[in-house]
């Protein structure tokens, strides 16, 4: 075992290929359907709102799909990412010498999360196919911030419709991405007949991830030179994330240590599929026995308590459906700072492999995770995202219950970003304002 803390792969060793989980699955995935005729849909469908080539990743079978040379010069102006050791962290919980917490962090990203993997390659495909203009939606900010990165660096357009919540919650996500030239858009609003179908139900409407898909698609739909693109749950954003993973598969090697356990947390699929998917590969290959552990709130815990069904992806029912675990399109989950997390579904990839029991998923209420966001911070000096306190809290729980077990174990987490933009959420937790809510009981937790 190395005693190193920090493990840095050369620019040189950065992977230059993604990983295709598709031809590795369990069992077949299910096709989309039209969300009117319920027929599976196959590539021409899409092409209105997608890059061809986006379209052919979303499909193919190849093992392995081959990153432009012109993705990774801009990769390369942030990746390989580091891995850590959590050796302070590992110190302040008592723990014994053989249990042991790694973290692969994505916050040296410009944007400050994971998010640039994908944002980058899609606005170069759309770029190649002559698009001027891209729509999509966030919820925390970190995807449309990402994506107002990558468009400025091609000279593209880009309107963010952002979950109304966090619009209000995070003001200097939206002035992050109006500095790149994004135009930002507070969800569900009067700009498209979508937003204004839901604020004539609820004035007050919070907003969610599937309202904000069903704008920023409907955009898309009305102009020529525009596409729609996704931050999350499709198959080819999955994929662009993988080399998250692919990373880390060498970086651990060089700590000379082989995880036990992979934790991500997961709001649509990509950050865990990130990490998780080349460790599946891992897996199969006879070179892991690692469990791969899913974490998501308690307030939308779609893998936990959702059902396994056929659903679409956005709440005006524009999108196709998909086989995945859903809490239904019209869920409207509280407002909880991990505002990434607030999904109503899953990618149909995460969702098959825990259909299949190839990975595991726990829930948490966002008082735990921001304790253990605090822990993390005050032992190992980054401050982390909302989203990613949920990995850290269930890595400190997995090493708390191997220490009292009296077992050995590795445990890599991934820290998806960090949370400079997220201290009103802070703010709430120090002052003791931050309320949890169950799912399950349908309103707020007592004692909250």
């Amino acid at each position: 075992m190395s005693d190193r803390t920090r493990f840095v792969l050369d620019e040189k060793q950065m992977p230059t290929r993604w990983y295709n989980i598709n031809p590795d699955l369990p069992a077949p995935m299910a096709p989309p359907l039209h969300p009117a005729t319920d027929e599976p849909i196959g590539p021409d469908a899409l092409s209105p709102l997608f890059a061809m080539e986006l379209i052919k990743q979303e499909v193919s079978m190849e093992r392995y799909i081959e990153i432009p040379e012109e993705v990774q010069h801009v990769y390369r102006t942030y990746r390989p990412a580091p891995l850590n050791r959590a050796r302070q962290l590992e110190k302040d919980l008592g723990l014994p010498e053989g249990v042991k917490i790694f973290f692969k962090y994505e916050g040296v990203s410009p944007a400050g999360s994971h998010k640039p993997n994908t944002a980058i390659p899609q606005a170069f495909y759309n770029k190649q196919e002559g698009i001027k203009r891209i729509s999509t939606e966030t919820g925390a900010g970190q995807w449309g911030s990402a994506l107002s990165i990558a468009c400025a660096l091609y000279d593209m357009e880009c309107v963010v419709y952002m979950v109304g919540i966090s619009y209000r919650q995070k003001p200097y996500r939206r002035i992050l991405m109006e500095t790149y030239g994004a135009e930002v858009i507070a969800s569900p609003s009067t700009r498209t007949n979508a937003g204004r179908h839901v604020l004539d139900l609820n004035a007050d409407s919070l907003g969610s991830l599937g309202i904000a898909i069903s704008e920023a698609v409907e955009d898309a739909a009305m102009r020529d030179d525009t596409h729609y693109c996704l931050g999350s749950v499709l198959n080819h954003v999955c994929l662009h994330q993988t080399i998250i993973g692919e990373e880390a598969i060498m970086q651990m090697e060089m700590a000379q240590a082989e995880p036990d356990v992979v934790i991500a947390c997961v709001g649509g699929g990509s950050n865990f599929a990130g990490l998780a998917f080349p460790y599946y590969r891992r897996k199969l290959d006879g070179k892991s026995n690692a469990r791969l552990v899913a974490v998501e709130p308690k307030a939308c815990p779609t893998l936990t308590a959702g059902e396994y069904r056929y659903d679409l992806g956005d709440e005006a029912g524009m999108t196709p459906k998909m086989m995945m675990y859903t809490l239904g399109h019209d869920f409207v989950p509280a407002g909880i700072h991990a505002g990434g997390l607030r999904y109503h579904g899953d990618s149909p990839l995460v969702s098959l492999l825990r259909k299949e029991d190839a990975i595991e998923a726990v829930a948490v209420h966002q008082n735990a995770c921001f304790e253990a966001a605090v822990q993390f911070a005050r032992t190992e000096g980054i401050l982390p995202a909302p989203e990613s306190s949920h990995a850290i809290r269930a890595a400190i729980d997995e090493a708390l219950e191997a220490r009292e077990a009296g077992e050995d174990r590795t445990i890599l987490f991934g820290l998806s970003g960090h949370g400079h933009f997220d201290l009103a959420a802070y703010e709430a937790y120090n002052a003791g304002k931050l309320e949890d809510y169950d799912f399950a009981a349908g309103s707020m937790c007592e004692g909250a």
